[in-house]
């Protein structure tokens, strides 16, 4: 039986996110109370896929979506000659899951490449050649079908939505923070605080336990299949300057995520 408290919390949750969607008229992603929710955890049994260079972590996080949902015959290699940059945005990710035909969608707090960001020496070298490129497939994505919406959606907000089971999330995180949450990296974490206040990484959420307030992740920086991080450091990691919070809410349903509020749950 489902406790009446989250019951009340997460009924509120889906009434946000329920209605048709705009562009094909499919039924949009709606919570399954219908069936049995197990509140206190869960996990979705994602792959972990190993990044190979500095830069294509967002590349194997696609990738693990992609295994997850069925398509394992692609790898790492077909993402790339796709995707054609080592500068990864999560733009071109919203992209790539798109041509897969994978229903998601993608919350961020700025529309475009943000040049705040040019003194950040993670940005820096890249961010002029950029932001020609990323501002035009922000501007491009509505037409392409892609699901944009400029808004903030907190730790406790994706737990809900990891808790039904039927979601994943591809989130842009703030590596150093994960480093020092992570006490066995914590000399890699010196070595970046060296130079920078920000690295930017991906990594795929699929799990959440209410018990110990922890989410399960997969890292593919990480040799480990199995990651923890709290809450209060997932929120800390993404709401870092230079994230934007970016995130990409996977519906497992073949569903859509629309129309979701600035707020999903008071």
């Amino acid at each position: 039986m489902v406790p009446w408290r989250f019951r009340v919390i997460a009924d509120k949750l889906a009434k946000m996110i329920g209605g048709r969607g705009a562009d094909d008229g499919e039924d949009d992603f709606s919570l399954p109370f219908d069936h049995p929710i197990d509140c206190r955890s869960n996990s979705v049994d994602v792959p972990h896929m190993r990044q190979r260079f500095d830069w294509d972590c967002g590349l194997a996080c696609v990738l693990m979506v992609l295994r997850t949902v069925g398509l394992e015959q692609f790898d790492i290699r077909d993402l790339e000659k796709i995707c054609d940059t080592t500068s990864i945005w999560t733009v071109d990710l919203a992209y790539l899951l798109h041509k897969f035909s994978v229903k998601f969608s993608f919350l961020t707090v700025t529309l475009g490449a943000n040049p705040e960001y040019s003194a950040e020496s993670y940005y820096r070298e890249q961010l002029q050649d950029d932001i020609e490129r990323v501002n035009g497939l922000f501007e491009k994505a509505l037409e392409a079908g892609i699901n944009i919406q400029c808004r903030s959606i907190s730790a406790k907000d994706i737990s809900l939505l990891i808790l039904t089971g039927q979601c994943v999330a591809v989130a842009l995180v703030n590596k150093i923070k994960l480093s020092q949450y992570w006490t066995k990296d914590a000399q890699d974490a010196d070595c970046y605080m060296s130079n920078s206040d920000y690295m930017g990484h991906y990594v795929v959420i699929c799990g959440f336990d209410r018990g110990s307030g922890e989410f399960e992740i997969r890292d593919p920086a990480s040799p480990r299949k199995h990651e923890k991080l709290s809450i209060e450091c997932l929120d800390e990691a993404r709401k870092s300057f230079g994230t934007d919070e970016d995130i990409l809410l996977i519906s497992l349903s073949g569903k859509k995520f629309t129309n979701l509020s600035s707020r999903l749950v008071k």
